[in-house]
């Protein structure tokens, strides 16, 4: 069975904003490629909200801070605030590796949601995926938090080779409280590809959603960082989305997974769209792209 060609023209009601290239870790999956080495782009803070300001003029609904880690980023706290003023939903995709008591008063925010990748039960199969020592640990403890802060929270464990623990880990959080896991595998993008492959995509590129990196590139989806449509620095994001450009690599990019006639999770019988369980960076299980389900701290 063919997948179903969706309509290009969709505006955006959901945004990843990818504030930051920089993240503690050096995940080996990343798709990103996030590091300690990574930079925050050359957006600034005034060019970010500029974004926000376009997304409620266009009635996007809700925006994903995502880095790197965007925690790091010196005015995460402000473009929160900023988002979350205008009347939009936040969900932060966070490692939850570091959380210091004002960071928590950010995520305690009416209208916040968290969301983050967890990888095994077994501390040693989790600080290998991470590269960081002691990365189980936190990233444990900060999730037992938000659990007991009462925090919206969606984890997703991923799968990246044979004999992870990735049951056991699903059973853990679901004993430690956190009542949203998905599981998904990894994608053949980033530091995890040998080669990208654009098969491998969650098959809703660019359909009510648009990325934008730390140098105000717009992108279809955090996984297809290298279609470039446009940059916010030089044209606002409602013509950059409306534009010839990302509008024919939607098209380009839904013509390859229809060709290929694939399904977009693993297990097959998972895909990324309404009540799916794909990993945290893919569509937030309360998106507005999700028609069926709203954010659990909204009225």
């Amino acid at each position: 069975m063919t997948t179903a060609t969706l309509s290009a023209t969709v505006a955006p009601r959901f945004l990843w904003l990818e504030i930051t290239g920089r993240c503690q870790l050096t995940c080996v999956h990343c798709s990103a490629e996030s590091s300690p080495l990574g930079s925050h782009g050359t957006m600034t803070i005034v060019d970010w909200q500029r974004v926000i300001d376009s997304a409620v003029e266009q009635g996007v609904d809700m925006v994903q801070f995502i880095g790197g880690e965007p925690t790091i980023h010196p005015g995460f706290s402000q473009l929160v605030s900023y988002a979350l003023a205008g009347g939009l939903q936040v969900e932060v995709y966070t490692n939850l590796l570091n959380v210091p008591a004002r960071l928590w008063e950010i995520l305690s925010q009416p209208g916040v949601r968290l969301a983050t990748s967890y990888y095994s039960d077994d501390p040693v199969q989790h600080d290998a995926v991470t590269a960081r020592r002691g990365s189980h640990r936190r990233t444990r403890t900060n999730i037992s938090e938000a659990v007991r802060r009462g925090i919206p929270l969606r984890v997703g464990v991923i799968g990246i080779a044979d004999g992870q623990r990735v049951k056991e880990a699903q059973a853990e959080l679901t004993a430690m409280g956190v009542t949203d896991v998905g599981y998904d595998r990894m994608r053949a993008f980033g530091r995890g590809a040998a080669v990208t492959d654009e098969t491998d995509t969650c098959g809703h590129c660019g359909h009510g959603a648009a990325a934008i990196g730390p140098d105000g590139m717009v992108s279809p989806c955090v996984f297809t960082r290298h279609v470039v449509a446009g940059n916010v620095k030089q044209t606002p994001l409602a013509a950059v989305v409306a534009g010839d450009v990302f509008q024919e690599e939607v098209a380009r990019l839904d013509a390859i997974r229809r060709d290929q006639e694939i399904t977009a999770c693993s297990p097959p019988e998972v895909r990324c769209g309404p009540k799916s369980s794909c990993q945290p960076s893919c569509t937030p299980s309360c998106s507005p792209m999700r028609s069926s389900c709203k954010p659990k701290n909204e009225k």
